[in-house]
């Protein structure tokens, strides 16, 4: 396998741009593809079967594009679908859900609260790898689906926003940690910052996610030692002029090389 072949990355939509954005900056000599399947967005409100299905046509379409090594960037995928998608792919396969977990861990916060998507809450994936790491630990969770449409519209640090994160979060304060369990989620830190208060530190998983990838393709020597500019290809499902808008927004530059697609079904082939 080359070591100048992208690394893939996938989501639902466009949160896991914020996982995207971290490895760009921890490996700016890395190709990318991203594909946010943001004509079925979101994921977390699907059955477990359903999202095991969207996955395996999304992981089909990055295989075909040569990939060295696979991010799922999204909590209910990684959750719900992580063997399976090990199993369709014979490159190395990286989720949010553990990388997350372990940074909760390392704060050494006595009490940590996950938020996220209905399907990754009722997982039950990070209380497992919260407690595996620490059994001590006090582990809340609380579903919070309406962030992931406000995040879709650009809706991140409004009245809106503020008056839906004091509704679901209200309960939680006063936790050591709390993990923003949906790759969409640290798109609202500012917003859940203020309603959490000072002394809860929020514990973002993308940043955690790409030194795990670093540390996967360091051990591997697979890093991209090549002097060529790297490739950024984007891939969306729908609405590819909305996406542009959103995550030109996020990332603070034009979004290039950005195509709309139609994933293949599995009774397609």
């Amino acid at each position: 396998m080359r070591n100048d072949l992208p690394i893939g990355v996938f989501d639902s939509g466009l949160g896991g741009m914020t996982v995207l954005r971290e490895i760009h900056r921890e490996l700016p000599a890395e190709s990318t593809v991203y594909l946010g399947d943001t004509a079925r967005v979101p994921y977390g409100i699907r059955s477990d079967e359903t999202v095991r299905k969207y996955c395996a046509e999304s992981v089909a379409f990055l295989k075909s594009r040569g990939i060295k090594l696979l991010v799922v960037a999204c909590n209910t995928a990684s959750s719900i679908a992580l063997e399976s998608i090990r199993a369709m792919i014979d490159t190395p396969v990286v989720g949010v859900i553990e990388p997350g977990a372990r940074a909760a861990v390392a704060s050494g916060a006595a009490s940590v609260a996950v938020i996220g998507t209905d399907a990754t809450i009722k997982s039950g994936a990070y209380q497992r790898a919260i407690t595996m790491l620490n059994p001590d630990a006090e582990v809340r969770c609380k579903p919070c689906p309406l962030f992931v449409p406000l995040a879709e519209e650009g809706w991140v640090d409004d009245d809106v926003a503020e008056l839906v994160a004091r509704r679901y979060l209200e309960e939680l304060r006063g936790t050591g940690a709390l993990v923003l369990g949906c790759t969409h989620y640290p798109l609202f830190r500012g917003v859940i910052g203020r309603v959490m208060g000072p002394d809860t530190l929020l514990v973002d998983s993308a940043v955690e996610t790409a030194l795990e990838v670093r540390r996967i393709l360091a051990a591997d020597g697979m890093l991209n030692r090549g002097e060529a500019r790297p490739s950024r290809e984007y891939f969306v499902t729908d609405k590819p002029r909305k996406f542009a808008l959103v995550v030109e927004r996020f990332l603070g530059r034009p979004v290039e090389n950005l195509s709309k697609i139609q994933l293949q079904t599995e009774a397609s082939g």
